[in-house]
């Protein structure tokens, strides 16, 4: 039986990786399109910079988002001024952290899939008076699904699966930025805890095997509806 604490931990992880998620999906997708059939100067300085989250510590990263969007910072003071909105130690902050973690992930999965798709078959829809518009979302995007569904539960997992950049960012707050990993991180420093301890690392083992598997279920079931509707 999971305690009230660990329940809550769990919640706050699925909430806060949803959250990321959503507000990853679109410019995640429109910076994937770019770099797979744009070329432009600057463009490895670009793929660089999104890359970086990888590369960082993710401590770094949060310290930048605190930089940036904590209440003085060049992007928070606006924010805070204008629409009354405080992304440090809140859930939110928590997915903004979450988010900025798994964003390359997204980005080079719907890359590599966008990259797989035939451009003949979009020029060929562009002859016949399909709009740029019409053949992404009418062509482009149906090819690309399997990536796009694999970066999308990707990045999912890796939400909720962060720490440095929440804890830096959001702080440990119970019942507020407490996910997963930061309340595994609390019960291994509190005393007589470990069987809490064990029971959410197990859990996190768990959510984070069933997102693979899911991953990889997703984008070979659009593999063989494509093919089904090719054939």
């Amino acid at each position: 039986m999971l305690s009230p604490v660990e329940v809550e931990a769990i919640l706050i992880s699925l909430r806060v990786a949803g959250t990321a998620v959503v507000w990853i999906l679109v410019p995640g997708i429109a910076l994937a399109w770019l770099m797979a059939r744009r070329e432009f100067r600057g463009k490895a300085l670009l793929d660089g910079v999104l890359h970086l989250p990888l590369v960082l510590p993710p401590v770094v990263v949060g310290y930048l988002l605190l930089l940036s969007l904590g209440r003085q910072g060049w992007l928070g003071r606006w924010l805070n001024e204008w629409f009354a909105v405080s992304l440090p130690f809140t859930w939110q902050g928590a997915a903004v952290a979450g988010g900025v973690m798994a964003f390359p992930l997204l980005v080079r999965a719907v890359r590599l899939s966008l990259e797989a798709v035939d451009v003949d078959l979009e020029a060929a829809a562009s002859t016949l008076g399909a709009g740029r518009l019409r053949v992404l979302f009418t062509i482009t995007l149906p090819l690309a699904l399997p990536g796009l569904l694999t970066g999308t539960v990707l990045a999912f997992a890796r939400a909720l699966s962060e720490f440095g950049a929440t804890i830096t960012f959001a702080a440990n707050i119970p019942g507020e930025t407490r996910t997963l990993p930061l309340a595994l991180y609390t019960l291994i420093q509190t005393p007589g805890a470990e069987a809490a301890a064990a029971r959410l690392c197990a859990i996190s083992v768990i959510i984070a095997m069933v997102s693979l598997v899911a991953s990889e279920w997703l984008a070979r079931r659009a593999r063989r509806r494509l093919r089904q509707r090719d054939g």
